[in-house]
């Protein structure tokens, strides 16, 4: 990583149906392989049978599930005398909401289920309700920031 400038964010356009770059960025978050309209047509398969049981606009409900998983605190290891602590710091939006998508993504591919599909459209109905794995997640790394509060004034 270059000291001198920090990294250009690159623009990602916009999806079609939507029109959110969260849906854009959270799309190339599933996507394997260079696979992305296999994934696309996952994702609106999915937010269709979200409509389909919960009778409510989907768009809510994945912004919803994205909301309850984003964290707010997490802890680093920081190196301090020859013993390692686990310092709680904030979060920047970008690197949370990433997070976010990463354990709402990695949490749908273990649930047991026939297709990608079913195992999407239950996450996020159950993120959006406030039980399901991803948002356990962001709770056990809140309960873990909490547990070291004590170390927080060894922070950078």
């Amino acid at each position: 990583m270059s000291r001198r400038r920090g990294s250009i964010e690159r623009r990602v356009e916009p999806d079609v149906r939507y029109n959110s770059v969260l849906v854009t960025k959270f799309i190339n978050k599933l996507m394997l392989h260079g696979k992305k309209e296999t994934v696309r047509s996952i994702f609106y398969k999915s937010l269709d049978k979200i409509a389909e049981v919960k009778k409510e606009d989907p768009f809510k409900v994945f912004n919803d599930a994205v909301k309850n998983a984003t964290p707010l605190m997490e802890v680093k290891s920081r190196r301090v005398g020859g013993a390692t602590y686990q310092v709680p710091m904030e979060i920047r939006k970008k690197r949370a909401i990433s997070l976010a998508f990463r354990w709402i993504a990695k949490y749908a591919k273990e649930r047991s289920g026939k297709s990608m599909v079913d195992k999407l459209s239950r996450e996020l109905m159950d993120a959006a309700d406030g039980n399901g794995a991803a948002v356990k997640k962001k709770d056990d790394v809140h309960r873990m920031a909490e547990a070291n509060k004590a170390f927080a004034h060894f922070r950078y």
